[in-house]
């Protein structure tokens, strides 16, 4: 006895994924006044990914040093952080924040302000995978056509 496959769209008009993230990136784009002027979300982000870290103020100026290869301290951090110092954490050290936090908005508001979608590694990897899928299929279904049209040209149909 076969199963039978359920379809996942069980709607035709219904939007794909990749639909909808486009549909949300447009409106996101066009509904904001000032939208790429990213300081105060770029701050948030930076406070959100301190205070969302299991580690001390410390330990991730600690971190960001080894990683970047400068002096960082947590007098910086702080001076980053705080709404009176109009100090701002230099973009060079954004890569080392996020892995020193273990928190990727910050970056990932650049690359959406830039029109680009993010993916942790593992499911970029997985979108890749599907992309290389959906390729081979393409691939195979040319080599079907082509087969049958050299078949046909041989008489053998």
């Amino acid at each position: 006895m076969t199963k039978n496959k359920k379809s996942l769209v069980t709607d035709n008009d219904q939007l794909s994924l990749l639909d909808l993230l486009r549909q949300e990136r447009e409106e996101r784009q066009f509904s904001r006044p000032g939208r790429l002027n990213m300081n105060a979300q770029i701050s948030a982000a930076i406070k959100a990914g301190i205070r969302k870290a299991p580690k001390s103020r410390e330990a991730i100026a600690e971190e960001m040093e080894e990683l970047a290869g400068e002096r960082i301290t947590v007098c910086m951090i702080n001076n980053w952080t705080a709404d009176s110092h109009p100090h701002d954490m230099p973009g060079r050290f954004y890569s080392a924040f996020c892995a020193a936090t273990g928190d990727v908005e910050l970056i990932r508001l650049l690359a959406e302000g830039a029109g680009v979608f993010m993916l942790p590694g593992p499911d970029a990897l997985r979108a890749e995978i599907q992309k290389l899928d959906e390729q081979s299929r393409e691939l195979q279904a040319q080599k079907k056509k082509r087969l049958l049209f050299l078949q046909e040209l041989e008489g053998k149909r």
